[in-house]
């Protein structure tokens, strides 16, 4: 089975690399290195490599038309809610453009193809199945619920073979410093603050990374291709003051907390449920081999820090 990665170099693209090659597979990855894409999250890696960018439709469809893919799947995107409130534009380039060059790719080329979503889509008013109605209240979330929408368009209207998955809020090594549990593993091994939006109690459903890619490869021997939506919660739903807690016993420091103004439209809490059954990892191991992680891999974070990293006030702003 022939695998092309979009988004491949990507925190959790990247992870998906690693277990297809624990099974034997060497995927032809698709990505443009941008701030969080980086070749070092691939160190180790069996892969072929194209350097591409999903808006670009020439080169997205002569790389596909050459390695014959059987199964495509998307993790490129453009995922900070933060970034998007100040720079929607670029969300919609890469989350709702990027993603119809894909899917034309599929009508031409026939593959099967993974398109990855968020559990954001759905808002935080309810507890959401698979067939709830979409009601995003970021940029980022827009552009995703876009983006899937064009995917149930194409399936119905063209025919192609597509899925959408949308797993919660993901965790766990090589993810990029401007995410909540990296930030705080690193500003606290330095000794700084951990900036936490609004009163600290919007509650997110956290999943180790690893859990996430390993579904995501039985939900592809499973699909029918028909359109299908998975959701993949991870089932641990947490507060980020909560999550702070066990992180802070996990790596045996005070975790220093300095709360900053509320995130413009921030959603309070996020609540999914599947149509699937799968174990996951438990929170606290989760951030256990995660601090260990970024604790022995200070070479792949110390570059990456820059001024906005240690401003207190409005964080990546």
């Amino acid at each position: 089975m022939r695998f092309m990665i979009l988004g491949g170099a990507g925190f959790i693209g990247s992870a998906f690399v690693r277990f297809l090659n624990s099974l034997g597979f060497r995927p032809l990855v698709f990505d443009l290195f941008t701030y969080s894409g980086r070749i070092e999250n691939l160190l180790g890696c069996n892969f072929d490599l194209i350097k591409g960018d999903v808006k670009d439709f020439n080169t997205l469809h002569s790389t596909i038309s050459n390695f014959k893919p059987d199964i495509v799947i998307n993790f490129a995107a453009e995922s900070h809610v933060d970034r998007s409130i100040y720079s929607p534009q670029d969300f919609v380039g890469t989350n709702v453009l990027g993603v119809i060059n894909v899917l034309e790719a599929a009508r031409r080329f026939s593959f099967d193809y993974v398109h990855i979503s968020t559990d954001e889509v759905y808002g935080d008013d309810k507890c959401a199945d698979e067939n709830s109605p979409l009601s995003p209240s970021s940029p980022y979330s827009a552009s995703k619920a876009a983006g899937d929408l064009f995917v149930k368009a194409y399936v119905r209207t063209y025919g192609i073979r597509a899925v959408i998955v949308r797993p919660s809020n993901n965790y766990g090594p090589r993810q990029f410093p401007e995410k909540f549990i990296p930030k705080a593993i690193i500003r606290t091994l330095l000794g700084m603050h951990v900036p936490v939006y609004g009163d600290g109690k919007a509650e997110r459903d956290w999943i180790f990374v690893e859990d996430t890619v390993r579904i995501i490869y039985d939900i592809i021997k499973y699909a029918e291709w028909k359109g299908e939506v998975y959701n993949i919660p991870g089932g641990q739903r947490y507060s980020v003051l909560d999550v702070l807690k066990i992180l802070g016993e996990v790596m045996g420091k005070e975790m220093k907390v300095r709360f900053v103004s509320d995130r413009p439209g921030h959603d309070r809490r996020y609540c999914m449920v599947s149509k699937l059954r799968y174990n996951v990892t438990p929170l606290r191991e989760g951030l256990r081999r995660t601090y260990e992680w970024y604790l022995s891999n200070k070479w792949w974070w110390e570059s990456l820090i820059d001024d906005r990293f240690f401003r207190e006030d409005e964080p990546w702003k």
